[in-house]
C-alpha cells in the first residue's frame, strides 16, 4: 500500500494500510519503485543528471522529466510537471546517475526532448489530486452500467484521474476490437473531462486489480513483476507437470507467470540426460520411457506389457543405449535398475518438541489403549479361575447349615412347649371367681380403716 495512491482503506484521504500517514520514508512501496541508494550522497550542482524518473499513482506508470529551472528536489518529493493536456502530480521516485541505468535499461534516448517539471506540489494540488482519487471508484461504476448500456464487448478495469481533473484515463479490456465513439460522447457528457481509452491485458488487469495466488501469497504482477513475457505449455512440459488448465492457470485466466522462474534451472538438468533415450531394447523384450526423475538424475522405464517400473541411472541407460547400437542386447532390466544405499541412522539426540505431531500424539494413545485392555483381559482371566474356586469351597459348607437349622428348629419347639404351659395358668388366674368381685375390695378398705383407728387411739393414750 502506497501513501498517494493507496485505494484500500483510507480514511479522509489518508491511507491506512502502511499507517505512514501519507508520508512514506521509503520514497513509496509501489511496485515499480527502485530504492535509490545514492539519495544522501551529495553531488555538486554542476555534475548533477537533471532528469528524473516519476511515478504516478502507485507506481502504475513512470516518465522521465527534465529539470530545466533547476528546482532544489530530491527522491521522495511531490512535484507538478507538465503533459500533453494540463499538469499531473507525481512521485520522484529516482534522480542522479541511477536514472542513467534506468533509461539504458528501458531503451530511452538521452538526447530526446522530456517534459519539464513545474514546481514542488503544493498543499492545493495535494488536496486535489486526492479528490481525484476518491472520485475514482463510483466514476469506474457508472462508466461500467453505460458500457453495458450500449452492449459493448468490453470491461472498464481502472479509472485514472490526472493531477488537475480535467482528464480521466479509462483502462479496459476487450477480446475484439472495440467502436467506443458513442461511448466516449456519453463519458465526456456524464463527467464533464477529456476522456483517454487506453487498452490493457488480462494480465495488466489482475495487477492492477491484485489478490492473493494458489501459492498463499499476493500476485507477482501486482508487487514486482513489471515486465510480462510469454508463457506456454511447454514450461509445464519440460518441469514434467501434469498440463492441467485449471492448476496452471492464474488468476488472470493465462498460465501463471511463475512456470518461467524454474524452467531454465529445468533445462540445465536436462541436458545431461541421453537424447533419443525413450526405448531400450532387452532380450525380454523392449522397454519405453513414462517418466524422469530431473534432480535425482533417473529415469524409469516399463515393459510394453505394463506391470513393474524399473528407474535406470544415466550412466546405465547410455550402456543400454551403446549395446542396442552394437546389436546387443541385456537380458533383462532387473538386475541393472536403480536401488537407493540405505543410510545408516546415528543415534544422536533430537530435539522431540519439533518433531511431536498430532499424528504421533494419537499413536501414542492408541497403543496405551491396546496395553489397557490387553491388562483387562488378564485380570479377567484370573479372576475366574478365583471365582470357580471359591464356589467350589462354597458347597460343602452346606452341612453345618443344616444343622444350623436344626438347633433353630429345636429352640422354636422349645418355646412353643413353654407357651403352653404358661397358657393354663394364665386361664386359672383369668377364671378365678374372686378376681372381679368387688366385696373383697371392700373388706380389704375395712381392715385398712380398723388399723388407722387403733393407731390414732395409741396416740393419744
Amino acid at each position: 500500500m502506497s501513501c498517494a495512491g493507496c485505494s484500500v482503506g483510507s480514511n479522509s484521504g489518508i491511507p491506512s494500510g502502511c499507517r505512514s500517514n501519507g508520508h512514506c520514508a521509503t520514497g513509496g512501496c509501489n511496485k515499480l519503485n527502485t530504492y535509490d541508494w545514492l539519495r544522501f550522497l551529495p553531488v555538486p550542482t554542476s555534475q548533477q543528471f537533471h532528469v528524473h524518473e516519476i511515478s504516478f499513482k502507485n507506481g502504475i506508470r513512470k516518465g522521465f522529466y527534465l529539470n530545466k529551472n533547476k528546482i532544489d528536489v530530491m527522491t521522495g518529493d511531490m512535484v507538478c510537471v507538465e503533459t500533453e493536456s494540463g499538469f499531473d502530480v507525481g512521485r520522484i521516485s529516482l534522480s542522479g546517475e541511477l536514472v542513467k541505468l534506468q533509461m539504458k535499461k528501458r531503451k530511452v534516448n538521452a538526447d530526446m526532448q522530456f517534459m519539464p517539471i513545474l514546481r514542488k506540489a503544493t498543499d492545493n494540488d495535494l488536496e486535489r489530486m486526492m479528490e481525484g482519487r476518491a472520485m475514482e471508484g463510483a466514476t469506474m461504476l457508472k462508466a461500467r452500467v453505460i458500457a453495458r448500456e450500449l452492449n459493448l464487448d468490453m470491461k472498464i478495469g481502472e479509472v485514472e484521474y490526472q493531477g488537475d481533473k480535467r482528464k480521466a484515463t479509462f483502462y479496459y479490456i476487450a477480446d475484439d476490437r472495440v467502436d467506443f465513439r458513442e461511448l466516449i460522447k456519453l463519458y465526456a457528457k456524464e463527467f464533464r473531462v477529456k476522456i483517454e481509452m487506453r487498452q490493457i491485458g488480462a494480465r495488466q488487469e489482475a495487477g492492477k486489480i491484485g489478490g492473493l495466488g494458489s501459492c498463499g501469497r499476493e500476485l507477482c504482477c501486482s508487487t514486482w513483476l513489471t515486465d510480462f513475457k510469454s508463457v506456454g505449455t511447454n514450461a509445464a512440459r519440460y518441469q514434467n507437470l501434469s498440463i492441467n488448465q485449471s492448476k496452471l492457470s492464474g488468476q488472470c485466466g493465462r498460465l501463471k507467470c511463475c512456470l518461467n522462474y524454474e524452467l531454465d534451472t529445468y533445462m540445465d538438468a536436462l541436458q545431461e540426460f541421453p537424447r533419443d533415450a525413450d526405448w531400450l531394447q532387452t532380450e525380454f523384450g523392449n522397454a519405453r520411457l513414462i517418466k524422469t526423475d530431473i534432480f535425482k538424475k533417473l529415469m524409469v522405464y516399463e515393459y510394453s506389457d505394463g506391470g513393474k517400473q524399473y528407474p535406470l541411472t544415466l550412466i546405465k541407460v547410455r550402456e543400454i543405449k551403446q549395446m542396442n547400437q552394437q546389436g546387443q542386447k541385456p537380458e533383462h532390466l532387473e538386475g541393472l535398475k536403480y536401488e537407493p544405499e540405505t543410510a545408516v541412522k546415528e543415534v544422536e539426540f533430537v530435539n522431540v518438541i519439533e518433531h511431536v505431531s498430532l499424528k504421533t500424539i494419537e499413536r501414542a494413545g492408541q497403543k496405551k489403549r491396546q496395553q489397557n485392555q490387553q491388562n483387562r483381559n488378564k485380570n479377567q482371566q484370573n479372576r475366574n479361575p478365583n471365582q470357580q474356586n471359591r464356589n467350589q469351597q462354597a458347597r460343602p459348607q452346606q452341612q453345618p447349615n443344616k444343622l444350623r437349622d436344626n438347633n433353630t428348629e429345636n429352640r422354636n419347639e422349645g418355646d412353643k412347649r413353654n407357651n403352653q404351659q404358661r397358657n393354663p395358668n394364665q386361664q386359672n388366674r383369668q377364671n378365678n371367681p374372686n378376681r372381679n368381685n368387688p366385696n373383697r375390695n371392700n373388706n380389704r378398705n375395712n381392715d385398712n380403716n380398723k388399723r388407722d383407728d387403733n393407731n390414732n387411739q395409741n396416740d393419744k393414750k
